[in-house]
């Protein structure tokens, strides 16, 4: 089987160079694992930022398979409770397939296209529904602004916070992108970060201010939406994709300051603290699906051997909603 490894840590940008393409043994399951085919593999900033060091996992090493958060058939079981045919996610690796203890994956309903199990059932449409409600407790008609509006993440939370009957204001990088976000997934306004006046475009896109801000960039992004958050605002902050790729991250140099005199609340999350809250995230992400209050964006690129282009080209913002790489057709 086929399977890439990390082939040097990146000191700068994320390139080509940076992994390895290696052919080794297809694994055998041992007693209690079961053995698996990678169908769909997510590719998310947060895989960037692994490469840095230790976050909410152990940090990645050279010579490590890429780590990755996968739908996967069970091809064959030696564990009670799972079968072959099965279709589970599993914290897995960029390989086509991979042997794990029964206890390290979750069965799946048969939903098809099973790529909605990443997208809006999955690992992006509940981030940005813990996001919004959990964390950022939203109530109808408050204004929410969201970095990366665009992105797999920021697309739902906007569209979710119109679903609750809320402003939904996006900021994208580039004019079209931000159009999109307009036209395609019903933001109220879309604002583009790279525009000289950008500060200025924002606060008149938000009179009344920004009661939920969603981070998904962190930077020069969320010091501008800073000071636009009215008082006892809150901000989520779900991640820093701005920072992830350079050799200079920089922080706001609005902090502690704005958070002090506004009584703002900021919290970091990640989905997985939230699981318990999951089958409400489904519920309301079901209905709007069904009633056309969300609109399902996926952008999968074809193939294990392209993943770091994926992984890169994200980094670079060039995707449309939640990105990802198919390995395998959905089985019948």
């Amino acid at each position: 089987m086929k399977q890439i490894v990390v082939a040097a840590l990146p000191r700068g940008p994320l390139g080509a160079e940076h992994f390895r393409l290696e052919e080794v043994p297809a694994p055998v399951p041992g007693p209690g694992q079961v053995h698996l085919r990678v169908i769909l593999m997510s590719i998310d900033a947060a895989n960037r930022s692994w490469l840095q060091g230790a976050t909410y996992r152990a940090a990645v090493q050279a010579g490590d398979v890429m780590p990755t958060y996968a739908i996967c058939e069970v091809i064959d079981s030696r564990a009670d409770g799972l079968a072959p045919g099965d279709i589970v996610a599993a914290e897995a690796g960029w390989c086509e397939e991979l042997c794990l203890p029964a206890g390290d994956v979750q069965k799946m309903p048969d939903l098809r296209p099973l790529s909605h199990l990443l997208s809006v059932y999955g690992i992006a449409g509940k981030t940005a529904w813990h996001g919004l409600v959990g964390v950022g407790r939203l109530v109808a008609g408050e204004t929410v602004l969201v970095s990366a509006a665009a992105g797999s993440v920021g697309g739902y939370v906007g569209q979710i916070a119109r679903a609750m009957g809320c402003r939904a204001v996006g900021i994208a990088g580039g004019p079209e992108k931000c159009r999109w976000v307009v036209e395609e997934l019903g933001f109220d306004a879309c604002l583009d970060y790279r525009d000289p006046g950008f500060a200025k475009a924002l606060r008149a896109a938000c009179p009344d201010g920004v009661d939920v801000y969603f981070d998904n960039v962190g930077g020069r992004v969320l010091e501008t939406a800073l000071f636009l958050m009215n008082l006892r605002g809150r901000v989520v902050c779900c991640g820093a994709i701005s920072q992830y790729d350079g050799e200079a991250p920089s922080g706001p140099r609005n902090l502690p300051g704005l958070v002090v005199v506004k009584r703002l609340r900021m919290e970091g999350f990640i989905v997985m603290d939230h699981a318990a809250d999951d089958p409400k995230a489904l519920r309301d992400l079901t209905r709007w699906v069904d009633d056309g209050r969300i609109k399902v964006v996926e952008d999968i690129a074809e193939g294990l051997d392209q993943a770091p282009a994926a992984l890169i080209g994200l980094l670079a913002g060039d995707n449309r909603g939640k990105r990802m790489v198919r390995l395998a057709p959905d089985p019948a």
